[in-house]
């Protein structure tokens, strides 16, 4: 049987006789069947759009990916203007799938740039800056113009000044040294007309700390920069390069008291300041980011277990038994359905805990949005942010990790054809890796929310109440004393949710035990929570991994029981990924008390048989993330199997054999036709006649040995 009907007609088979019914699945996958037919749509209309065509997305350069890109803008402004801004944005979470690099540079703009407008600005401002166009993108394109080149996750360092002048009425924007240069800005480069700048807000000598203030950076008619701003491009990057990313550098740029942002913080025109009662209030925009990138984690992990998963299911390698007629498929081997199906599971997780995240930030959002001055209900919006804040902080750090992790194992996962860019996964691993440093850096963020779990400990032996995301404080001695009493006990979701929270618990009684103690000791609690970092980023950890399973099995209790058999398969996947969490954080899973080290085996086996029941449903539970073979963009993810083909087609399509030589003529030919002395016999040149006899003589010599 050819190559291209046998992977085809395996692939079709891993269909036959799903435990569950499909088209139900993927509704429960996107949360709804009106998301669902809106996906579809989403698909089919970029695919049919010539400014998304994407067949020689690997062999682009820089300065091609960046035009591509901008077509790529000129033509999603049209639903921008035409569809409500959350429907907008679920059609961006499809199109972060199939070009991760448009979904930023586009995003920069709508979502940091806005987003920050919007929730540092006044209703005045925020309606002045919609009749300049920011919305529609006409005569209007924003950045983000927080990092500086020696300044990134203290935001609260940078060093770019804003000096209030009484006499004009003007903010003096200014970079004062080198080190306060604007960095990273994406947009910048080619974009951007106009930047959203934090700055140090000075009046009368006084510094007040970063503010943000909107900067013109452009003339919309020539594009020239106006005068006083300098900018530049950064160059090539490990990924990601459809974005324009810069460096600007302002002096002495002048712009009306008006144009900071006024929400939280007034400056008046005699130069009072009236500041914000809390600094979170102003940072409400970077917000929208984390949790993007932490339900951008559930997608992308989605698109590499797909190309993964599909190609496993057909590649063949060995023969297990002799007997068999044709060779292994990779998914039948118990080491590579180890490899695989725990990712799997884990971008299931993740989607789900995507969706909850998504949720809290849309409460947050409304909140802030109604809150006015001197409103009542200020300390409850405050706590509410609070609680999204170090929650999209943690998701944002360790599923950005896990992510960036499984993609790479799903590259190698593929052999030697997963050095290829045309897998999809090698360029995809590039683009997703920013997630791990940008809008904080993972590390920061992790110590932050492991910081928020420790004052939230110290609030609940004060018997302050703590909401769902921390609960297992309010009875932390109950939780602390728990422990696991079976192998049956670790075989349901109670059992392993049990397991988590005490394990949370743990973690973060002794990061605040340990905290207190260098506090009693002298230190100041800046340098106490310093010295116990490393306590606070395991307790965040801990709390991540127990948070994101509590997410799954509240998804699984959500769903009704049926004959559908999608509650029965995701109860599965979530065992899997629960226990699976436990198998690799095992270390502190026994140290909190809650497993004996003799459990463990179990835990070990039970993955092993919890993997092997998954590989027997993958390729129907990949075929309900309802991802096409154009969002995919790669021979080794295609739905119908034909990867050999596909792959071949698709290299000869970008590297035509045809093509002239690019450098024959000016580095070969010069080489290989340069002019050398040459002896006129090929054999006087070998030195052959001269060792004829002695080389006769060796091997009539060896034969006499052999003989003896």
């Amino acid at each position: 049987m050819a190559k291209a009907n046998l992977t085809m007609e395996t692939l079709a088979k891993e269909r036959l006789n799903p435990p569950f019914d499909l088209h139900a699945m993927a509704v429960a996958n996107h949360g709804s069947e009106t998301r669902l037919q809106f996906k579809r749509r989403v698909m089919l209309e970029l695919e049919r759009n010539n400014a998304f065509f994407n067949d020689d997305f690997y062999d682009l350069t820089e300065h091609e990916l960046r035009e591509r890109t901008f077509i790529k803008i000129g033509s999603i402004v049209n639903w921008l203007q035409n569809e409500p801004l959350d429907v907008f944005r679920q059609r961006l979470e499809v199109i972060s799938v199939a070009d991760p690099g448009f979904w930023t540079r586009f995003g920069v703009h709508l979502g940091l740039f806005t987003n920050c407008v919007r929730s540092g600005s006044t209703s005045g401002q925020f309606a002045y800056w919609v009749n300049k166009g920011m919305l529609s993108c006409r005569n209007f394109y924003g950045c983000f113009g927080m990092t500086e080149i020696c300044h990134g996750s203290n935001v609260q360092g940078i060093e770019t000044t804003a000096t209030f002048d009484e006499d004009t009425d003007e903010f003096i924007i200014h970079t004062p040294h080198l080190g306060a240069t604007k960095w990273w800005i994406g947009g910048a480069a080619h974009s951007a007309t106009h930047c959203a700048v934090f700055a140090r807000l000075i009046v009368k000598g006084k510094d007040y700390g970063t503010k943000t203030f909107v900067v013109p950076l452009r003339n919309v008619d020539t594009y020239d920069t106006l005068p006083g701003v300098t900018i530049g491009d950064i160059g090539m990057k490990m990924g990601r390069n459809g974005i324009d990313n810069g460096y600007i550098q302002f002096t002495y740029v002048r712009v009306p008291r008006a144009y900071m942002l006024m929400r939280h913080c007034q400056v008046t025109r005699e130069g009072q300041v009236f500041e914000p009662p809390m600094q979170q209030l102003a940072y409400g925009a970077l917000l929208t980011g984390r949790v993007m990138m932490a339900v951008d984690s559930g997608n992308i992990g989605k698109k590499a277990i797909t190309i993964a998963g599909r190609y496993a299911a057909v590649r063949r390698q060995f023969k297990s038994d002799p007997n068999q007629e044709y060779e292994t498929v990779l998914l039948d081997y118990p080491i590579h359905q180890r490899r695989l199906m725990p990712l799997l599971a884990q971008a299931v997780a993740f989607q789900y805990t995507g969706q909850q995240l998504t949720h809290m930030l849309n409460s947050t959002t409304e909140a802030l949005d109604a809150l006015e001055p001197g409103d009542p209900k200020l300390e409850e919006v405050l706590e509410l942010l609070k609680s999204t804040h170090a929650s999209s902080s943690g998701l944002k750090a360790f599923c950005t990790w896990a992510t960036l992790s499984a993609i790479e194992v799903c590259r190698q996962s593929l052999g030697g054809h997963g050095y290829s860019a045309y897998t999809g996964l090698a360029p995809l691993y590039n683009d997703f890796a920013v997630h791990c440093t940008w809008e904080g850096d993972n590390t920061i963020l992790a110590l932050q929310l492991g910081r928020a779990l420790m004052s939230a400990y110290e609030e609940a032996k004060q018997g302050k109440h703590q909401g769902e995301a921390l609960s297992y404080l309010n009875n932390i001695d109950q939780v602390l004393g728990a422990r696991c009493g079976s192998e049956e006990e670790l075989d349901t979701l109670e059992g392993i949710e049990a397991g988590w929270l005490t394990a949370s618990a743990h973690f973060v009684k002794v990061a605040s035990d340990e905290f207190e103690r260098l506090i009693q000791a002298g230190h100041t609690r800046e340098q106490a929570a310093e010295k116990c970092s490393q306590l606070r980023f395991v307790a965040a950890s801990v709390h991540t991994s127990g948070f994101i399973f509590r997410q799954f099995r509240a998804a699984v209790n959500e769903h009704k029981d049926g004959s559908d058999g999608v509650k029965k398969t995701m109860a599965t996947l979530a065992k899997l990924y629960g226990l699976w969490q436990m198998e690799e954080k095992s270390g502190f899973l026994l140290r909190s008390g809650w497993l004996k080290p003799e459990q463990f085996d179990y835990v070990s086996r039970r993955v092993t048989e919890l993997c092997a029941e998954v590989r027997s449903f993958a390729i129907p539970l990949i075929d309900s993330f309802e991802y096409s073979d154009f969002v995919i963009n790669s021979p080794f993810g295609r739905y119908d199997g034909n990867i050999y083909q596909e792959y071949f087609n698709m290299v000869r399509r970008n590297n035509p054999v045809l093509k002239p030589h690019p450098y024959f003529e000016r580095l070969i030919k010069p080489l290989i036709s340069r002019r050398v002395p040459e002896p006129e016999d090929a054999t006087e040149l070998m030195g052959l006649d001269d060792d004829i006899e002695e080389i006769q003589a060796e091997a009539k010599e060896a034969l006499e040995n052999a003989r003896k």
